[in-house]
C-alpha cells in the first residue's frame, strides 16, 4: 500500500494540472468561426491570394489556399482548425508546384484570442509563423494578420 501512494498522488496532481494547462486557451468551437466561411481573394504584391473556407462541421473547419501570379500557381496551402480540449488548434501545411511540401509536417498553432469576427492563433513550436490571425471588419472584407521573425503585416482580401 505504501508503494502505491506516490503513484496515486502523481495521478491526482496530473489530473488537476491538465485542465489548468489547457485553461489559458480560450474556450471555443469551430461554430464560433462560421463568419470565416466563404471565398476570399486579394492582391499581395507578388500575385493573387485566395482562401476558400468551408462551413464548420463535425468539430473541424478547413481552407484551401492558393497563391498565383504570372499565370502560374506558386503555392498551395491547407489549413485545418479542430476542436481540441475545449479550444481550437490550427494546423497548416504548404506545398510548392508539383505538390512538393515546403516543410516535413504541418505547423501547429493554438488559439490565443477570440472575439466577434476576429481570431488569433500562436505557434506552439517551430515554423515560419509566430502568430496568425483572421478578422472580418466588414461583410465583404477579410483580413489575414501575420507575425513572423521578420515582422508583422496584414493581407486584405475581398469576398468573391
Amino acid at each position: 500500500m505504501k508503494r502505491s501512494f506516490p503513484a496515486l498522488a502523481l495521478v491526482l496532481v496530473l489530473s488537476f494540472a491538465a485542465p489548468v494547462l489547457a485553461a489559458d486557451a480560450p474556450s471555443a468551437t469551430v461554430a464560433d468561426l462560421a463568419w470565416m466561411t466563404g471565398h476570399w481573394e486579394g492582391e499581395t504584391g507578388q500575385g493573387t491570394l485566395e482562401e476558400n473556407w468551408v462551413v464548420p462541421t463535425a468539430g473541424t473547419m478547413a481552407s484551401l489556399v492558393r497563391a498565383t501570379g504570372d499565370g502560374a500557381t506558386s503555392m498551395i496551402e491547407l489549413i485545418v482548425i479542430e476542436e481540441e480540449e475545449g479550444s481550437l488548434t490550427l494546423r497548416l501545411q504548404q506545398w510548392d508546384p508539383g505538390f512538393k511540401p515546403r516543410s516535413e509536417g504541418p505547423q501547429v498553432m493554438r488559439l490565443i484570442e477570440l472575439s466577434e469576427r476576429k481570431v488569433v492563433f500562436e505557434a506552439t513550436g517551430d515554423g515560419g509563423l509566430q502568430r496568425l490571425g483572421y478578422s472580418r471588419p466588414a461583410d465583404d472584407e477579410f483580413v489575414i494578420s501575420i507575425k513572423t521573425a521578420g515582422g508583422e503585416f496584414d493581407i486584405p482580401l475581398k469576398s468573391k
